[in-house]
């Protein structure tokens, strides 16, 4: 791996504000543009596909490009038996906040580029039992997904694959695949067509945290226990093509 703890950090922190302000922004475009919400959910997601494509085959090499700290917390419970492979748990202290602050921060930058207020807490209250049922699956399928390229070692594939998935997974989940701790927070602070509301948080935190443990008991029904995976292993809304643990 090579990367220090701290570029690796930077890495994560750098991507998951990509990622929010892809979001936040392209759904900020998209209400500017049109009054058609499937017009908007379009856009959104499309944009939402392709930017982080680019990001988790860009900063894979470097963090594995986890940018959620649902993959990063797995990530290190698949490898917690071994002395040599997986997360430590120094780098899920390190990952993990910055994933957050680097949420925020893409936020308030998406809202800036917009002429937006830089914080505005969201009114976008996503409580209801349906979509947290929405997200759940979303989370669990991200995690089968995530982890399941990795125990088959196709790794390599997984900027196309999770940014397709999550494109799908927009569509697919009444809750539209927040499927991120970190994203959901950052999404907070912003009023927008992608927010979410402070008061959310917990129900849709629980419902991703449900979702994490369902998705890593179908890869070990489906694949068989994952085995260790690095701070390289795919991830995501991210993930790496460098070391495919026999993993995840």
């Amino acid at each position: 791996m090579g990367a220090s703890l701290g570029r690796r950090a930077l890495a994560e922190a750098v991507g998951t504000a990509a990622l929010v302000a892809v979001v936040v922004g392209s759904g900020i475009q998209a209400t500017e543009l049109s009054r058609d919400a499937g017009v908007q959910l379009l856009a959104n997601s499309l944009a939402t596909v392709l930017g982080l494509g680019v990001l988790i085959a860009l900063l894979g090499p470097v963090s594995g490009a986890h940018f959620n700290p649902v993959v990063t917390l797995a990530a290190w419970f698949t490898g917690r038996r071994t002395d040599d492979e997986g997360l430590s748990g120094r780098d899920v202290a390190a990952y993990v906040p910055a994933q957050i602050a680097g949420a925020i921060a893409g936020a308030v930058l998406a809202d800036a580029m917009f002429g937006k207020p830089l914080v505005r807490w969201s009114t976008h209250d996503r409580s209801a039992g349906h979509l947290l049922l929405g997200e759940t699956v979303a989370t669990t399928g991200l995690v089968l997904l995530v982890f399941g390229l990795a125990q088959t070692a196709r790794a390599r594939f997984a900027p196309v694959l999770v940014a397709s998935y999550i494109g799908a997974a927009y569509w697919f989940t009444s809750s539209t695949s927040f499927a991120n701790p970190a994203v959901t927070i950052g999404r907070t602070f912003t009023d927008t067509f992608a927010s979410i509301a402070p008061g959310s948080i917990a129900p849709f935190t629980a419902a991703q945290a449900g979702g994490a443990v369902l998705g890593l008991a179908l890869v070990a029904a489906v694949f068989g226990r994952p085995a260790p995976a690095g701070p390289h292993t795919p991830t995501v809304q991210g993930e790496s093509e460098l070391t495919t643990p026999t993993l995840p």
